[in-house]
């Protein structure tokens, strides 16, 4: 794999759970609707399951390849970019709801 796939991998996975945790929270302000916010919690523990899996498999990736480190890394410090949005979204999300 050529460095800037590994690192658009990244890129995607972080953009898809950062829109995705936009359209629960901002889904719930506008409409009221509990979906969003149940969906928001939902996508909270599925994210970072399948996140944490992303970041294990490019760590591992990038040990195996010694010369695909330096993009795995990078690749997970794009992925780690989301954990203070998503805490900040569920402080948000709980204030909102309790």
């Amino acid at each position: 794999m050529k460095d800037h796939e590994i690192i658009n991998i990244g890129k995607y996975a972080s953009g898809l759970f950062f829109v995705l945790g936009n359209i629960c929270l901002f889904g719930y302000l506008i409409t009221g609707n509990d979906s969003f916010a149940i969906g928001g919690y939902l996508l909270l523990i599925f994210g970072t399951i399948v996140n944490l899996l992303l970041v294990i498999g490019l760590l591992t990736y990038g040990i195996a390849s010694q010369s695909k480190l330096k993009a795995c890394l990078r690749a997970i410090g794009i992925l780690m970019i989301n954990i203070p949005i998503a805490y900040i979204y569920a402080v948000i999300g709980m204030s909102l709801i309790f």
